[in-house]
């Protein structure tokens, strides 16, 4: 049994870190140390000109004032000081984290934070194919993260990387595998809304759309656009020597033992 420690970017109460836990606390200890309110695309901003707050709204599910960096940072370094987790999970995040995304996401944020700190790091995301989604199935990303762990892949990270996971909006029985991947590319628009207010003063609106991945095979871009769960690990720090050929055996043994 393993401690992990868990946080996000959609908040606290977030339906997505609520499933996770769900389905983590089955086999292991969890800890919770997460935003009180939303906290999407803040990346790896951290709190240096102000206090953080922390409440404990039941047995080890904390909510900080800050950012997710910070819930990652104070998790390891004060709330599980003396009890360090194995690893840090973080998620289920609303909504993808492909291509180069990860770098405003503050899921990955929080992931990142921990991998700083030679802590093993998962980040997971739900992709909707749809903006509005009635019932997401945030128990299919649960479940995939869970065998990641079970598999032990994460023990299998090089120091200062993390692996990012994004898994398609399907019931599990859809999901037609688990792929390692390579960081893809997202092409969106650059359109900025120019508005006025009711004073007369002018703002903005970032309203720049979507308009579909590069044509990148083994990409994490195009695994989910064919229905395949993406395993992607990311490396952080550029003078560390990465050998990520492991994860990739690893995966792809998961892949043939869970949908085989």
């Amino acid at each position: 049994m393993s401690h992990i420690l868990i946080s996000n970017d959609d908040g606290v109460f977030a339906p997505g870190i609520k499933s996770l836990r769900a389905r983590l606390q089955k086999d292991h200890r969890v800890t919770v140390v997460a935003p009180t309110e939303e906290r999407s695309t803040t990346g790896h901003s951290l709190t240096l000109d102000k206090p953080l707050r922390l409440e404990e709204f039941e047995k080890d599910v904390w909510g900080c004032t800050g950012f997710p960096a910070d819930c990652s940072l104070i998790g390891l370094g004060h709330v599980c000081k003396n009890d360090r987790p194995d690893m840090v999970v973080t998620g289920i995040n609303r909504g993808a984290n492909l291509g180069q995304d990860l770098y405003y996401s503050g899921t990955i944020g929080a992931a990142r934070e921990a991998a700083f700190h030679r802590v093993p790091a998962l980040a997971t995301s739900l992709v909707f194919q749809k903006v509005v989604t009635p019932e997401p199935h945030y128990d299919s990303a649960a479940e995939i993260a869970a065998w990641i762990i079970e598999a032990g892949i994460l023990q299998l990270l090089p120091e200062f990387s993390l692996l990012n996971l994004n898994v398609p909006d399907l019931p599990i029985s859809k999901i037609k595998g688990i792929r390692y991947t390579q960081i893809g590319f997202r092409h969106y628009s650059e359109e900025i809304h120019a508005r006025v207010d009711a004073r007369g003063r002018p703002y903005y609106w970032i309203a720049g759309h979507y308009e579909g991945p590069a044509n990148v095979a083994n990409t994490d871009c195009a695994a989910l656009d064919e229905g395949y769960a993406s395993i992607t690990p990311h490396g952080l720090v550029e003078l560390a020597q990465y050998d990520f050929s492991k994860i990739k055996l690893a995966v792809e043994a998961l892949h043939a033992r869970r949908f085989s």
